[in-house]
């Protein structure tokens, strides 16, 4: 059965780390034939959660930008894969800038069911990834239909496109795509 994948790749440097995991992510997902998106949150406009709760009646959010769109395309797709550099051992301020803005996506008929993870870092240990990983269960948690199903672990990638280096990371992710 063809799945509707979808893509979030939230680091903000062009060729990053994260963003070649996404791709072979990609070329695995596209290759089992599934429908796949990428957005990328390069350019893209992403104002801070307000809190206001209004979304819980009408599940959209009040504040007009490009989370609007994004938060559409997670609820309809059936995978959607969250990619980020680590920073000071979390995630990317975007990413979860963009989770919070999610908030619309809790008493609505969502689709998705998993959630992968795919987050690189400069630091060579694969605990590195950990408060990342805690971050976005959170998250998961809200949703009683959503779980984890997997996560690459790309460390020791600090220049832009050291983690072509780490082939049985771009492997990995391959291989999460093509299984999804």
């Amino acid at each position: 059965m063809n799945k509707n994948v979808l893509v979030i790749s939230t680091t903000l440097r062009k060729g990053g780390n994260s963003d070649i995991l996404a791709e072979s992510f990609i070329k695995g997902a596209k290759e089992a034939k599934n429908n796949v998106e990428k957005i990328s949150l390069i350019g893209k406009k992403l104002d801070y959660c307000k809190g206001c709760l209004s979304c819980q009646k009408t599940e959209r959010c009040i504040i007009n930008d490009d989370a609007n769109e994004i938060i559409e395309k997670i609820k309809n797709s059936d995978v959607v894969v969250f990619s980020t550099p680590i920073y000071f051992y979390e995630m990317a301020g975007q990413m979860k800038t963009l989770l919070d803005r999610t908030n619309p996506l809790y008493p609505s008929e969502y689709k998705f069911k998993d959630i992968y993870l795919l987050a690189t870092a400069a630091d060579t240990d694969e605990r590195a990834i950990d408060r990342a990983i805690v971050g976005l269960e959170g998250w998961i948690e809200c949703f009683e239909n959503t779980k984890l199903k997997g996560v690459v672990r790309g460390v020791g990638a600090d220049i832009v496109g050291s983690i072509k280096k780490y082939e049985e990371k771009l492997r990995e992710a391959y291989e999460f795509g093509k299984n999804v």
